[in-house]
């Protein structure tokens, strides 16, 4: 997301001259299609948990709550909080 290479590759040809180098084949999506990508509900769950309204005191304790927050999502697949949130993020 963001990243945008496909703009630059009619004037700077490298991140085309690396694709083929390394046998990738670029996809180019829409711009603003984040959406299709499925892991982005993934996030918006992650955010709806850990991130939204708080104020961390720094990163440390901001990693630290995300990574409680990985451990308990992998213990609680069914919650249906998080499925309710994951579906409604879900829309590709």
């Amino acid at each position: 997301d963001n990243f945008s290479p496909h703009l630059t590759t009619k004037k700077d040809k490298r991140v085309g001259q690396w694709a083929e180098a390394n046998n990738v084949e670029i996809a180019y999506t829409p711009t603003n299609s984040s959406w299709l990508n499925r892991i982005e509900a993934q996030f918006t769950a992650l955010r709806e948990f850990t991130l939204n309204g708080t104020d961390h005191v720094d990163h440390r304790e901001q990693g630290s709550v995300i990574r409680r927050y990985i451990a308990w999502r992998n213990r609680n697949t069914d919650n249906p909080r998080l499925r309710r949130i994951v579906k409604r993020a879900n829309v590709a």
